[in-house]
C-alpha cells in the first residue's frame, strides 16, 4: 500500500543517497560509488512521480472539498468536474508508482553479453543461431546500443556453431534477460531438396555485463594460453599466436577467443567473457533459486525443451512461458521485438507485484 509515509520515506532516502554521493569516503570507494550512483538514478524517477501522485492526491482532496462546501451548483459542477479528472490522473500514478516500487534488479540497467549456440538440428542449427545474431542486432541498432562481437565459431554456409557478443547501452540486460533459453525454429531449411518441415534449436544465455570492481577475480586463479587462431578469417590465421584461452582453475569455466589480430585485445574480449560468467556463478552460489531459474531458462538444447518457436510457414511466433503468438515473423527477425520483450518484462513484474 502506497502512504504518504512510505512517499516521505522515498524522498528522504533520495536525499540521503545525493549527500552520500559527496562524500569523499564514498568517492574513494569504486564499488560502494556505482551502487549509489545506480539507486539514486533509479529513485530519481521515483521521486518525480511520488511527488507528482502527493500534488495530485493534494488538489483532488481540495477539489472534493470545495465539491461538498459550495452552495453555488455551476462551482460544485465545475468542483465535481476536476475531481473526477484529478482522481482518475491519482490512480494513473498510483499504478505507474506501484511498478516503480517493485523492488528492482541492480543488474537491470547494465550491458549484456548474449552467448548463442547452435542446438539440435546440424546445419539448419547453425543458421538459426546467425538469425538469432541477426535479431538481437537489429533490435540493439534500433535503441542505438553498440555491438561488439567477442568470440564466434562460423560454419561454411553462413552460420554459427557459437556466438558471443556485448551490448552496450543502458538498460540492455533488464531488456533481453529473459530471452535466456532454448529457442525452437519450424521451417523449410534451405539445404531440404524435399520441401519437408524441419524443426531446429538453438540455445540463448544473456549475462549482464560486469566491471573488474564488481567481480573477485584472482589472477593467480588464471591459466591463460596463447595459440594460433583456425578457421575461417583472413591472412592472418595460422600465422600468429594471437588465439587466447583463458581457464579459470577453481570453477573450470573456459573461455577461447580468436576473432582479433591482436592477442591483447583477444585477451580483454575473453577476461571480459569470463568475468561475467564467473559473475553469474557467483551470484548463483548464493542465490539457489537464481542457479535453479537460470537452469530451468537455459535447459538442453533438446527440441522439447524451449521458450520460445519460430514458426515459419504459419509465420508466427509463440512464447511458451506466457503464451503469446504474434503472427508477424517477419518483422521480429528483423529485431521488431519490442512488444514481445515488453509482454515479458510486464509478466515479470506482476508475479513481483503479487509475491509481495
Amino acid at each position: 500500500m502506497i502512504t504518504p509515509e512510505k512517499l516521505q520515506g522515498i524522498i528522504s532516502k533520495f536525499e540521503s543517497i545525493e549527500q552520500q554521493l559527496g562524500d569523499p569516503e564514498v568517492l574513494r570507494d569504486a564499488r560502494r560509488l556505482l551502487e549509489l550512483s545506480r539507486e539514486h538514478a533509479r529513485l530519481r524517477q521515483v521521486v518525480e512521480v511520488a511527488r507528482e501522485y502527493s500534488r495530485v492526491a493534494s488538489e483532488r482532496e481540495q477539489a472534493t472539498e470545495l465539491q461538498q462546501a459550495s452552495d453555488d451548483a455551476e462551482m460544485r459542477q465545475l468542483a465535481r468536474q476536476e475531481a473526477d479528472a484529478l482522481r482518475k490522473r491519482e490512480a494513473e500514478l498510483h499504478a505507474k508508482l506501484e511498478l516503480l516500487l517493485v523492488p528492482p534488479d541492480p543488474l537491470d540497467e547494465k550491458s549484456t553479453i548474449v552467448e548463442i549456440r547452435a542446438g539440435t538440428g546440424g546445419d539448419e542449427a547453425a543458421l538459426f543461431a546467425a538469425d538469432l545474431a541477426r535479431m538481437y542486432h537489429r533490435f540493439a541498432e534500433r535503441r542505438g546500443w553498440k555491438i561488439d562481437v567477442l568470440s564466434s565459431s562460423p560454419t561454411g554456409i553462413g552460420g554459427f556453431k557459437e556466438i558471443i557478443f556485448s551490448m552496450n547501452g543502458p538498460g540492455a540486460y533488464g531488456r533481453l534477460r529473459f530471452e535466456s533459453g532454448v529457442h525452437r525454429v519450424q521451417r523449410v531449411p534451405e539445404t531440404e531438396a524435399s520441401g519437408r518441415i524441419h524443426t531446429s534449436t538453438a540455445t540463448v544465455a544473456v549475462l549482464p555485463e560486469v566491471e573488474a570492481v564488481e567481480v573477485d577475480m584472482n589472477p593467480a586463479d588464471l591459466q591463460i594460453e596463447t595459440m594460433r587462431a583456425g578457421g575461417p578469417g583472413g591472412q592472418h590465421v595460422n600465422t600468429s599466436d594471437s588465439a587466447v584461452r583463458i581457464v579459470h582453475v577453481p570453477t573450470g569455466i573456459e573461455v577461447r577467443c580468436q576473432d582479433e589480430r591482436s592477442q591483447l585485445k583477444n585477451r580483454e574480449k575473453a577476461l571480459k567473457i569470463l568475468r561475467s560468467r564467473l559473475y553469474e556463478a557467483q551470484r548463483a552460489e548464493q542465490q539457489e533459486k537464481r542457479a535453479a531459474e537460470r537452469k530451468n531458462q537455459i535447459g538442453t538444447a533438446e527440441r522439447s525443451d524451449k521458450i520460445r518457436t519460430y514458426n515459419f510457414p504459419q509465420s508466427r511466433l509463440t512464447d511458451h512461458r506466457i503464451g503469446l503468438s504474434v503472427h508477424n515473423l517477419t518483422e521480429v527477425l528483423d529485431g521488431d521485438l519490442d512488444d514481445v520483450i515488453q509482454a515479458l518484462v510486464n509478466e515479470h513484474q506482476r508475479a513481483l507485484l503479487a509475491a509481495q
